[in-house]
């Protein structure tokens, strides 16, 4: 395997394009903390610390999973079950990965720094969670939502209370679509004894808290924007938000899950990337 090969499998290993998921609530929460751009030096280090965390949490998973991963026809296929990446060279690349989150946090302020031990035990913890229970989900959501309520605390160096409806419109969010994802490995989970929402409650219940969670994280979405006295681009932006959500549930049906990788790939990027844009847009506007 050659130089190129070798990077593509460590990208693919841990999903890096999908750092496109968390990365623009973490630039809108610092666009809000800042009214406005943030210093581009903030914006730096925000964009290492968040590609640090989510680089060495998603190979973290992928070794505790690997004999996981190597059961389940779906993922049977992962670098690591198919040996195009080591458990050493994952690990090497977790601890690379932590270590530049860690040096993005002393960039930032003391706060920053002095939490960062706490984001990487939240994103370790994780990939233990679907062993022992169900809310898994949510465990994932806060794990992500340090994009938001780290952004802020990078650029006010303080935490403040304002910010925490958004950071938990990101905690429903990202539950949401997990539940439709999981929906895919519902028979194994049974037969492997992991623990997951589809499993716990079927099917059909699963797809209704998917759509119970992204309600909730829209009507936050929403009283982040009263909070902050957001103009009117914001709430256009939450229009087309909500038209993203709808669409995204019109995809998936309980005899017909056919379209799921649509609903969670394209329009969970589509939302948050919304989300930023328009803020990004009131700001400037």
């Amino acid at each position: 395997m050659n130089t190129i090969d070798k990077i593509s499998a460590y990208l693919r290993m841990i999903k890096f394009s999908h750092t496109l998921f968390a990365l623009p609530f973490a630039y809108t929460s610092a666009l809000i903390a800042a009214s406005g751009m943030p210093e581009t030096r903030q914006i730096i280090w925000i964009t290492v610390a968040m590609v640090g965390a989510r680089s060495g949490a998603m190979g973290l998973n992928r070794i505790i999973d690997r004999k996981i991963d190597s059961a389940n026809p779906r993922t049977e296929g992962r670098e690591i079950p198919q040996g195009a990446v080591s458990i050493f060279g994952a690990g090497f690349l977790v601890i690379v990965s932590f270590a530049f989150l860690m040096l993005a946090a002393y960039m930032l302020n003391p706060l920053c720094l002095k939490l960062s031990p706490v984001a990487i035990a939240v994103l370790t913890a994780y990939s233990y969670t679907k062993r022992f229970t169900w809310m898994s989900h949510f465990v994932l959501g806060l794990s992500i939502s340090a994009a938001p309520l780290g952004s802020w605390m990078a650029v006010k160096g303080s935490f403040d209370i304002e910010i925490i409806p958004l950071a938990i419109a990101v905690i429903f969010w990202l539950a949401g679509f997990d539940v439709l994802y999981a929906l895919q490995d519902i028979d194994f989970d049974r037969k492997c004894g992991l623990y997951s929402m589809p499993k716990r409650f079927g099917i059909r219940k699963a797809i209704y808290l998917a759509r119970t969670f992204h309600i909730t994280s829209f009507l936050l979405l929403i009283i982040n924007g009263m909070i902050f006295r957001l103009g009117g681009l914001y709430w256009a932006g939450m229009f087309l938000t909500a038209g993203f959500f709808l669409y995204e549930h019109s995809l998936v049906h309980e005899d017909d899950l056919r379209r799921l990788n649509i609903a969670f790939f394209n329009m969970n990027g589509y939302i948050s990337v919304t989300v930023l844009f328009f803020t990004l847009m009131d700001y400037m506007v």
